[in-house]
């Protein structure tokens, strides 16, 4: 969970009126990793009060929760922060072989939100990001640092990463920015 060193606390990038973009740290939430088998995914949806997403990208979002399937067997799940006990409690009596990780110590989100949040993202993503379909996300590399990927919708992206490469991921974020809006 949110942290009183969080990197990025109260950080903002805004461009200027001509990029029409906008990077800010996310509000924090309750971070999940499950693994699973897929047979039985859908009690585990039960245990997450919602449907588990069932293909490689597909996310699904609900009351503030959200899922978002990384691979066969894997999926990351967020909801508030206050229901974070909630979840573990639920998965804690599955009764089905799976492990959930309490991720939230070790991620923070990024939002690159505007008209140029494509081209933003696209500095330091080897992929089309601008065919990404909204509703989906994917693990991928920015720059160096593995990030996940999350299309919220047409202009707005969600970066998961880890706390330790926060502030490089921020800081080409920010170079890039100053390049929009330069016209560059």
């Amino acid at each position: 969970m949110l942290l009183a060193n969080h990197p990025l606390l109260g950080k903002t990038i805004t461009g200027d009126t001509a990029s029409k973009l906008t990077i800010r740290a996310a509000d924090d939430v309750a971070r999940f990793s499950l693994r699973i088998d897929p047979a039985v995914a859908q009690a585990a949806g039960a245990a997450f009060g919602m449907p588990l997403p069932t293909r490689i990208g597909g996310m699904v979002e609900a009351g503030g929760r959200m899922a978002l399937q990384l691979g066969p067997d894997e999926w990351v799940l967020t909801a508030s922060v206050a229901e974070g006990d909630g979840i573990e409690n639920a998965f804690a009596t599955l009764g089905e072989t799976h492990s959930l990780v309490d991720i939230g110590h070790r991620e923070v989100g990024i939002l690159v939100e505007g008209e140029a949040a494509a081209l933003a993202l696209r500095s330091a993503i080897a992929f089309d990001v601008e065919a990404m379909a909204v509703g989906t996300g994917c693990r991928t590399l920015f720059d160096k640092a593995q990030i996940v990927l999350i299309r919220e919708d047409k202009n707005r992206f969600r970066i998961e990463v880890w706390r330790s490469f926060a502030d490089h991921v921020w800081g080409i974020l920010h170079a890039v920015s100053r390049e929009i809006a330069l016209g560059l």
